[in-house]
């Protein structure tokens, strides 16, 4: 504790006085100044005791000192030290009744006790409660190390935390949700700042903010009445280690400001935890490229080799069925091709996982998502699987993000949620788009494909299932399609496609120019044939011609583009086509 008045006026060497405002003793004194001036406060700071002997003051009249004490009160002064036996002998009635008044403490100040010794005394007491401050923080930096490095990690150490700040303590992950708390009960109250911590982790880091303020609410440790918890003052700390890295966020609420010893402490659990949730660069490139040489092996048809190199890191999740999942970015507005050389039985897998890259971390949701899309999901999946125990493989490249996630998890979950929550803000759920954005969405556009539950000795197939439904992903419109869903809906929008559609126009080129002519309604006609599968009565009265007129224009298209309409694929293709180029006209 800082020194107060009252511990002045017990200490045995100063033997100083009470003359006025014995019931307000116990304030704090910031330090001990002299001033003789008659207005001396331009120069006060508060929380001093002034030391005077009223050399400059008419100390004997009412209204001066009225005038003298208020002053001092409004700029802060604590207390006033008169000195006895210098000009007055006793304190002035004037000066005394005007503290009164006020409600100023008035001490008084014996002839023998320079006010030196005072001035040594405030600072003396000053400097042994920083060093208590300093002692009890270095002790619950001790505490705090030894809590985070056991077993109990985390919830350990804010167990500790609570009990050194008198208060509560919570954790929020990359995501913004609550992973630990302590007490229990501080669970739901930190539940409550959710939006507060969101607009902390938009910030760069590292970042603090100050929520509430005043009140009992979270001082004890019982839970505080439902009315009044929200009258505690919280501390939000963003955790990581750069500008744009906000690996959580830790939670600290109390009855009142933090005081010194608080402050180390909790400075500490920063540090602590962000060691704790920031992993180091090396060791995160290290499970990277141990992912990455375990997919390499899975999708080579290798699951026991695979398994072996996982170990204890990612062995578990190759004990049940998992999902594939690749999400990309597409480069400056093109979308990137999915990979072809997707492994089957005897080939050799693909090498995007061969150099594994390193994946910054996003910030707040929205912003964050925006600025790099991939860290966002990197950074949801993660925090989802951390909250349970759940194992889950993330493979980083470039532009592309390969994940292996428990099929019914916690990922997968937070990477459907996350993709409607996305969609939600942007207004894209289910958005149409033309053939040109179809090849080319805009470059902060996250699209996902996941494929259908797989196990190890499937998991080129699951690739593949993965890519197709990126690829349906990315011409859709949608950030995330399952495998399930490829063939849900029409084969027609696929058809949206440069490629497509100049193969379309190739192949009907010579039809449309003969028709340009005014010597037959050459397209119309076959549409009709097809449409009808063949029937020719049913074709001619579409078309409102004699069937025979119909066999006519069927023998023509055929001599025209040499080849027979009695074969299937001919027809196929013709049919693609017809519908490509009347998809391109409507778009």
């Amino acid at each position: 504790m800082p020194p107060t008045l009252a511990s002045l006026v017990r200490h045995p060497g100063l033997k100083l006085s009470v003359l006025a405002g014995e019931d307000r003793l116990e304030t704090p004194v910031r330090w001990a100044h002299v001033s003789e001036l008659a207005d001396p406060v331009p120069y006060m700071a508060g929380g001093e005791l002034l030391l005077i002997t009223a050399m400059q003051i008419e100390a004997e009249d009412p209204e001066e000192m009225s005038r003298y004490v208020r002053r001092l009160v409004g700029a802060g002064v604590v207390g006033l030290g008169f000195a006895l036996g210098v000009k007055y002998a006793e304190v002035p009635a004037a000066l005394a009744a005007a503290a009164k008044e006020e409600g100023l403490p008035l001490i008084g100040v014996p002839r023998p006790t320079p006010f030196i010794a005072i001035s040594k005394a405030v600072s003396a007491a000053i400097a042994a409660d920083q060093y208590r401050a300093v002692t009890a923080g270095f002790e619950a930096q001790r505490e705090l190390t030894r809590a985070a490095i056991g077993a109990e990690g985390p919830t350990a150490l804010l167990a500790r935390l609570a009990a050194h700040v008198d208060g509560w303590a919570a954790l929020y992950d990359a995501s913004g949700s609550v992973v630990a708390a302590a007490p229990d009960w501080a669970a739901r109250r930190a539940a409550r700042l959710t939006a507060d911590v969101e607009r902390l982790r938009s910030r760069p880091g590292p970042a603090s903010i100050v929520v509430g303020g005043g009140g009992e609410a979270g001082a004890t440790g019982a839970e505080p009445a439902e009315d009044t918890a929200a009258a505690d003052r919280v501390e939000l700390q963003s955790l990581g280690t750069g500008r744009r890295t906000t690996r959580g966020v830790l939670a600290v609420g109390t009855a009142a400001p933090l005081g010194t010893a608080e402050r180390y402490a909790v400075h500490s659990a920063v540090a602590l935890l962000t060691l704790t949730t920031e992993r180091s660069r090396a060791l995160r490139e290290a499970e990277q490229r141990l992912g990455a040489a375990v997919l390499r092996m899975l999708l080579a048809g290798e699951p026991d080799h695979a398994r072996a190199v996982a170990g204890r890191l990612y062995g578990g999740l190759l004990d049940a069925p998992f999902r594939m999942l690749v999400a990309e970015v597409p480069s400056g507005g093109a979308a990137r091709q999915p990979h072809t050389a997707t492994p089957g039985a005897d080939e050799a897998p693909p090498e995007p996982f061969a150099e594994a890259t390193t994946t910054t971390t996003g910030t707040a949701a929205g912003e964050g998502e925006a600025a790099d899309p991939l860290a966002a999901l990197t950074d949801t999946m993660e925090a989802a699987a951390a909250r349970i125990g759940e194992s889950v493989l993330v493979v980083p490249d470039g532009e592309r993000l390969i994940v292996l996630a428990p099929d019914g998890g916690a990922a997968v979950a937070a990477c459907a949620e996350h993709a409607r929550a996305v969609e939600s803000r942007r207004g894209t759920k289910a958005r149409p788009r033309d053939r040109t954005a179809a090849a080319a969405p805009h470059g902060d556009e996250l699209v996902i494909g996941l494929s259908a539950p797989a196990g190890p000795i499937a998991a080129a197939a699951a690739y593949r299932q993965a890519e197709q439904a990126l690829s349906v992903a990315r011409r859709r419109g949608r950030m995330l399609v399952e495998h399930e869903q490829v063939a849900a809906g029409s084969v027609l929008p696929l058809l949206a496609d440069d490629a497509v559609r100049a193969f379309a126009d190739g192949m009907l080129r010579a039809l449309h120019e003969h028709d340009a002519t005014g010597r037959g309604d050459l397209v119309a006609s076959l549409r009709a044939w097809l449409s009808r599968h063949g029937q020719w009565d049913a074709a001619a009265a579409d078309l409102g011609v004699h069937r025979h007129t119909l066999r006519y224009r069927m023998r023509r298209v055929e001599e025209i583009l040499g080849r027979s309409l009695d074969d299937p694929d001919v027809r196929m293709e013709l049919w693609l086509a017809l519908k490509a180029t009347a998809a391109g006209t409507s778009a």
